[in-house]
């Protein structure tokens, strides 16, 4: 297996947080990412999208909330990864 791409965050007045980056895709004009807190094996995931305006030298990234738009990229994500599977917090 690869080695995944790592990348910090730095949400406003908490500690970085360091995730894996899985994939990133570009759907509707935005970029999203699906990062995991584990190199391997199971664990937390979550989509992030881009909402950082063209020509900002820093993106920014914010967690895909929104059932609709979850349930669509989640579906992109499935079919480009063929070993993951989505479960939400509520199953």
């Amino acid at each position: 297996m690869a080695k995944l791409e790592k990348v910090t965050f730095n949400p406003e007045g908490e500690e970085p947080v360091e995730f894996f980056v899985l994939e990133q895709t570009r759907i509707g004009g935005y970029n999203y990412i699906l990062v995991t807190d584990f190199e391997e094996g199971d664990g937390e995931a979550l989509i992030l999208k881009d909402i950082s305006k063209d020509g900002e030298s820093e993106s920014v990234f914010t967690i895909v909330s929104d059932d609709k738009e979850l349930e669509a990229v989640a579906g992109v994500f499935e079919s480009m990864l063929d070993d993951v599977t989505f479960v939400s917090d509520e199953e």
